[in-house]
């Protein structure tokens, strides 16, 4: 297959994922180990891994970094320029949307009904993603007390980036242990900068205020809420009210949650402030994933630190088991979302090459027909 149809490809793929990937990275990352590695066949399952674990280790949203990394797998940093922002497109656009209906109108748009059956039809999506990476992720007797001691870290409240380098180190110690060697160099570089206090809200200060949190962000959208919160509420640019609804949004909206900048950029400056504050948030994300992903081959190669990926790796997936269990103590909360889940567990496992798609649509619309009962 040519470069240009292996591009084309990519970008219909990423783009269709980008419509319909709602509950967060862990059913995006879930729909696309479906379509790459089972679909596709683009990559092994271990090589998925492996990008799943070392995306884990570096800052921005781990789920728009995997589609990354797919695309550069597919077509070099074009397929991996093309994915990113194919996934990213249909959040944005449907984001600004929301953020303008907000800002002439003062509410966001009812869509509570359909939202309502799709969480519980996402978390059968991600069951059978844990299931099918778990299997492989789990190598060995260590590997399988590595991962309940980071399912068991995660469930009592362990920050999930403490869990999975605590996790990497463990891994590294056990190594150490039964091979008896004696020293290892490691270097983990970060990017951390710091901007002046802005005066006033202008375009280019709020691309550098989101490049900043887009640079050294870790973790779920509720610690994206917390930067924005130190970075916008406490300087007076936005309103609590105003930033916790940004975040409604993106969580509603399918695609990354990140999304919520597009938002907050357009009340700060309408459509220049969101298209600054989308660009800044994701910039650092593309550049990050065209340094890491050709070092994973590499670093995959090297005993030491292939023992570390694959502590990394086996701690990822308890993390996602972990946020299956959340998400089920928050979404199954009456029969009705009960029945979908189970229906959806039902036929992911029965339908195996059923199209994800298919699952958060129908969890749409039976969810919907069940709240006019």
């Amino acid at each position: 297959m040519s470069q240009k149809n292996e591009l084309k490809e990519i970008a219909k793929l990423f783009f269709k994922l980008g419509c319909i990937a709602f509950g967060g990275p862990a059913a995006h990352v879930a729909m696309m180990e479906d379509e790459v590695v089972n679909k596709r066949k683009w990559m092994t399952q271990e090589h998925f891994l492996d990008l799943v674990g070392a995306t884990n280790l570096i800052p921005g949203p781990n789920s728009t970094e995997m589609t990354m990394h797919c695309g550069h797998e597919r077509a070099g940093w074009k397929g991996l320029f093309v994915a990113g922002i194919c996934f990213i497109f249909p959040a944005v656009v449907i984001t600004a949307l929301f953020a303008w209906l907000y800002q002439e109108y003062g509410q966001l748009p009812k869509v509570e009904p359909f939202i309502y059956g799709i969480k519980p039809a996402v978390i059968a999506i991600i069951i059978m993603a844990a299931f099918r990476l778990g299997k492989k992720a789990v190598k060995t007797k260590e590997l399988t007390l590595l991962g309940s001691i980071a399912l068991a870290a995660c469930l009592l409240g362990v920050n999930e980036i403490a869990a999975l380098f605590g996790t990497g180190l463990l891994g590294l110690g056990l190594y150490f242990a039964k091979k008896s060697i004696g020293n290892v160099k490691s270097l983990v570089p970060l990017l951390l900068f710091q901007i002046s206090d802005p005066f006033k809200v202008e375009s280019f200060k709020i691309f550098l205020t989101f490049l900043k949190v887009g640079a050294i962000l870790y973790g779920s959208g509720y610690v994206l809420f917390a930067f924005l919160d130190a970075e916008l509420v406490a300087n007076g640019w936005l309103t609590r009210q105003a930033l916790i609804d940004a975040v409604a949004v993106g969580q509603i909206t399918p695609g990354p949650v990140l999304s919520t900048a597009t938002f907050i950029g357009w009340q700060m400056d309408g459509a220049m402030g969101a298209l600054m504050a989308t660009v800044g948030i994701f910039l650092p994300s593309f550049l990050f994933v065209l340094i890491l992903n050709p070092l994973i081959p590499k670093m995959r190669k090297s005993k030491i630190v292939g023992s570390v990926l694959d502590s990394v790796n086996v701690a990822a997936v308890a993390l996602i088991v972990a946020v299956c269990v959340e998400m089920g103590k928050d979404t199954l909360t009456d029969w009705r979302t009960i029945t979908i889940a189970i229906t959806s567990l039902i036929v992911v496992f029965v339908f195996k090459k059923l199209n994800s798609a298919f699952i958060v649509l129908g969890g749409a619309l039976i969810g919907y027909i069940l709240t006019l009962i």
